[in-house]
């Protein structure tokens, strides 16, 4: 006899890949690109939906159809902490970073909603927590930018009402460091004093060099020097850090618990990304890691999915109001809004109130 405490089983595990070209030229102090990938993973059971997605390549879609899917239905709709746990050891000769880990956030985050949605409640009342406001900061600032692009964004979070904004440097060392420094002394003298500035190199640079790009960005309040060297680059980071002024973070290739016990001791901030690192599931899990090294946390991109487990961190500092994210999701996604005092609240409604609009999204459909 069925257990009715245990809810409704998941019936389908469907994902789909979604290719949106870029509004422009788009780059970063190590890669360049012109169109984002979406992956988006609905599962159902009792004639409900959820919802969840990652930015991937498109592989990502078939790791969820022939790793994922077959472990997840069949089981509990109101137990995705079980499925997190199936899901992770049925990757384990796959590996759990990179294109698999993006494809089991992206399953993870779609169990919680559906989970919450077959409850009837948002998912901050199934976890015990309360809406509030999620501070948020522009992000983008490209290095293909013109100065022209480039004061236009910084302007339109202004007039967004955010006062943290993020560009990106690190191109190359030499020439293109000068203009590093230039347009990070543009983007102070656009934004003024009042608004705090962060920088992101990518990885772009050794140790050396980010130091003296640290001291010399110290002239121009830069509060925020995100991956000035790899993230895997361990004792870099801790060399950065001990010499520079601005805070130092990382944290966006976080896949696994153990990743961010590693990173922890050597960021100011603890970055970490809901749909690379294991979804909701591995966000919480997470958090707390942090909290015990008297860390904050930061969301990586993905904002509105974000939001919901952010508004539920008691260590959280702030979410990226990332470009390419944001553009798409606004024109793709039911349930999203603008910020409102630099902050952004949950979606109204059951699990994290967000749905695609499929008749939009199909005409990108690469997969």
């Amino acid at each position: 006899m069925t257990d009715p405490s245990a809810g409704p089983t998941v019936e389908e595990v469907t994902a789909a890949a979604y290719t949106v070209p870029t509004d422009g030229p788009e780059a970063d102090g190590t890669l360049a690109w012109d169109s984002t990938t979406m992956i988006v993973v609905q599962a159902r059971a009792g004639g409900v939906v959820g919802t969840g997605w990652t930015w991937a390549p498109a592989a990502a879609a078939q790791v969820v159809r022939d790793l994922l899917a077959p472990v997840v239905v069949g089981g509990s709709a109101l137990a995705p902490r079980v499925a997190y746990g199936a899901m992770t050891a049925a990757v384990r000769n796959a590996g759990r970073a990179g294109l698999v880990g993006m494809a089991l956030s992206a399953v993870d985050i779609a169990l919680w909603d559906l989970g919450a949605r077959v409850l009837e409640v948002p998912l901050l009342t199934w976890w015990g927590a309360q809406p509030g406001p999620v501070p948020v900061y522009g992000s983008g600032g490209f290095t293909t930018y013109t100065d022209d692009r480039l004061r236009d964004q910084l302007t339109g979070w202004a007039e967004l009402g955010l006062p943290r904004m993020k560009i990106k440097i690190g191109e190359s060392w030499g020439r293109c460091e000068r203009r590093d420094l230039e347009r990070t002394a543009l983007a102070r003298e656009t934004i003024g004093d009042d608004v705090e500035l962060y920088v992101d190199a990518n990885g772009a640079y050794r140790a050396g060099q980010a130091v003296r790009v640290g001291h010399a960005l110290d002239d121009l309040d830069v509060r925020w020097f995100e991956e000035p060297v790899s993230s895997e680059d361990i004792a870099g980071l801790r060399r950065v850090r001990a010499q520079v002024r601005a805070e130092v973070t990382a944290g966006e290739y976080v896949w696994t618990a153990a990743d961010a016990a590693r990173l922890a001791p050597v960021v100011d901030c603890l970055q970490l990304d809901v749909t690379r690192c294991g979804g909701y599931t591995a966000w919480l899990e997470i958090a707390a890691i942090a909290a015990a090294h008297g860390l904050e946390l930061s969301g990586h991109c993905a904002p509105y999915l974000s939001v919901p487990v952010a508004a539920a961190t008691r260590n959280l500092r702030h979410l990226e109001w990332f470009h390419d994210h944001v553009r798409i999701v606004r024109e793709l996604v039911d349930g999203v809004a603008e910020p409102v005092d630099g902050a952004l609240r949950p979606a109204p409604g059951p699990g994290h109130g967000l749905r695609l609009r499929h008749r939009e999204a199909e005409r990108y459909r690469v997969a």
